[in-house]
């Protein structure tokens, strides 16, 4: 146990950040934590809902050190992957109505280092690319997504998988990955993922799939297939992961237990995980037990793996009623499909499905038309003009927008902190 924890703790010693390192933004926490986004770049609009050109949610991601604003809400329908370049900041808590979803063929986040992706829906579906993830990191380095909405994957939903280094996953719904594989996604890196606060949902199997260096705290998972909810490795390879105070509840679809496939590799340090497995319509779960055939056969430890994690950790009961609350993209509102996802976990067992076209889901409405009613921007750099005037800037100068304030945070991302609660 000495030797796995010391190679754990040498091995962080070279990938996290110094604690002192800026924050992505308030609340920001786990692995991820200190990616910088567009912080030394430049704004980009988003001003049509259109799959390319200028204006466009494509062009905006196609080149590094932006900061990308939405001038509109709606549905962006894309016909190809849309690859991320370095140092992007998608803040998705500026679009107005709804606010954005992008659907269709995937999205690739590899080598998008320094990522903070916030408050949008990445929603793939049937018209996707067979054999493809709906959300894939191959590789790259201190990535953040927080308030994300993933769903419809055609063969993983949100899936990294490689030489991937200090990424976090916070407050983010990974749901109904496409029948026939149906799987929330591989969680594999030697070199740090967190997981806080998710809900994975209608996914068949890999809710997630762990192995490397991996934190799971405070997630809840609902309704797992066949396949099975967390998948402890089945390898190998080497895995170290914290399992602390997460809710599995089983729905209509769940045959088999919460934990499957771990083994004398996959070294996992758990704590008060609950599990509501009758299906009654009634949250009733209790404390798994704490030996190692309640967790797939997982080689348990003693002792917590010191990983950075969240700033606070809730029981599994108090972690749930968070999730219900808060998970997924919902500034300035869930839509329909999160709104469906989210009353399926709150039949306790009762609602549930795995499907293989989202047209077939209960909750299969999509927002589709465009809204334009961003608030007034007159030198057009991401700040409306009452922001700025309450804030002693200046809103016919474009330029104070990336200017550091006080904070350390630049100007606008200030402003983009201001939209959203802090955790």
């Amino acid at each position: 146990m000495g030797i796995l924890k010391f190679l754990a703790t040498a091995c962080l010693a070279t990938l996290i950040p110094s604690a002192s390192a800026l924050l992505a933004f308030p609340g920001a926490e786990g692995f991820g934590r200190n990616a910088v986004g567009g912080r030394t770049g430049s704004v980009y609009h988003v001003t049509n809902l259109d799959d390319s050109g200028a204006g466009s949610f494509r062009d905006a991601v196609s080149k590094s050190n932006r900061i990308v604003v939405f001038d509109v809400g709606g549905t962006i329908k894309i016909s190809s992957r849309i690859a991320v370049s370095k140092n992007i900041y998608i803040a998705g808590q500026t679009a107005p109505g709804n606010g954005i979803t992008v659907y269709g063929n995937g999205m690739s986040f590899s080598n998008a280092n320094d990522a903070i992706v916030r408050y949008i829906r990445f929603r793939m579906g049937k018209g996707g690319d067979k054999g493809k993830d709906g959300i894939t990191i191959a590789e790259g380095s201190t990535m953040i997504f927080d308030h994300v909405s993933a769903a419809w994957g055609r063969d993983e939903t949100f899936s990294i998988n490689g030489a991937v280094h200090n990424v976090t996953i916070q407050n983010t719904i990974i749901g109904q990955g496409l029948e026939t594989h149906s799987c929330g996604g591989l969680m594999q890196s030697d070199y740090g993922i967190s997981l806080f606060r998710n809900l994975y949902i209608d996914n068949k199997t890999r809710n997630p799939k762990v192995k490397g260096m991996n934190d799971f705290q405070n997630n809840v998972i609902y309704n797992w297939g066949g396949g099975g909810a967390y998948i402890a490795g089945d390898s190998d390879g080497q895995s170290y992961a914290n399992i602390v105070k997460n809710y599995f509840i089983s729905g209509p679809s769940s045959s088999v237990s919460a934990f499957t496939r771990g083994n004398a590799n996959f070294h996992g340090y758990i704590s008060e995980n609950y599990y509501d497995s009758n299906k009654d319509g009634t949250l009733n779960g209790s404390p798994l037990c704490t030996e190692a055939s309640c967790y797939g056969g997982l080689d348990i430890q003693k002792s917590r793996f010191d990983y950075p994690g969240p700033g606070k950790v809730l029981s599994a009961p108090d972690a749930l009623a968070y999730v219900l609350k808060n998970v997924g993209a919902n500034f300035p509102a869930r839509d329909d499909v999160d709104k469906g996802l989210v009353a399926e976990v709150q039949s306790y067992g009762k609602k549930g499905e795995l499907i293989s076209d989202e047209n077939a889901s209960s909750a299969k409405s999509l927002e589709s038309g465009m809204t334009v009613t961003a608030a007034t921007d007159s030198d057009g750099d991401g700040i409306p003009n009452a922001w700025e005037e309450a804030h002693g800037l200046n809103s016919h100068d474009a330029s104070d927008a990336m200017k550091i304030s006080s904070s350390g945070y630049v100007n606008i991302e200030v402003y983009l902190n201001s939209l959203v609660p802090s955790s």
